[in-house]
């Protein structure tokens, strides 16, 4: 399986990259392709510009800046986003890459008065969102979890209509104990290992 892996955590040594280095070598191990999208190791800029939102809707040029990306997008079938929950979300630097990369005419073709928008990753069969969150499960869940919602649904519905999602979120993660982040990353070992 061809799985792309997206990280995105400013630190290299946050349990987030202890999180990104599993996910590799189980990835390795079970004998699965992989890519690896560094947005913080890469300098993404997430912020888009006045230019940017002028070409937003021009099928080509949106994409021109991010064509390396793009080819990552079409050549993967599972796409494993890898990040910090902040504020209850996805961090700035991921939301910002889903602005910018996610383009019309490349992710999707825009809604008209007959129809609804028409996905366009359709190789894209599987996506695995895998967070650090430093709320209980409780504040998660009342808040409305708005990051997992993002991703499961927000990113899944450029992909293939029949896609799987999966969410994996270690809570309380500021007062954890080693044992119970080594029995995370065992958890997140297994899920990637399932992956078929």
């Amino acid at each position: 399986m061809r799985v792309l892996v997206i990280y995105c955590h400013p630190n290299p040594e946050s349990f987030n990259a202890a999180i990104r280095d599993t996910v590799l070598e189980a990835l390795g191990e079970n004998g699965h392709e992989a890519r690896l999208i560094d947005l913080y190791g890469r300098g993404f800029n997430p912020v888009m510009s006045m230019a940017d939102l002028q070409a937003y809707n021009e099928e080509g040029k949106n994409l021109d800046p991010f064509r390396d990306q793009a080819d990552d997008l079409l050549w993967a079938e599972t796409v494993i986003f890898i990040y910090p929950t902040w504020w209850f979300n996805v961090p700035a630097m991921l939301k910002g890459w889903l602005e910018r990369v996610l383009v019309p005419g490349f992710a999707f073709e825009m809604p008209t008065a007959q129809r609804d928008h028409l996905p366009k990753l359709t190789n894209i069969r599987r996506v695995v969102a895998l967070t650090t969150c430093g709320a209980t499960p409780w504040l998660s869940w009342i808040v409305g979890q708005p990051g997992r919602r993002t991703l499961l649904r927000g990113f899944r519905a450029v992909c293939h209509p029949l896609s799987k999602t999966k969410y994996i979120a270690i809570y309380r993660m500021d007062s954890t104990s080693p044992d119970q982040r080594r029995s995370h990353l065992q958890r997140v070992r297994e899920t990637v290992r399932r992956l078929a």
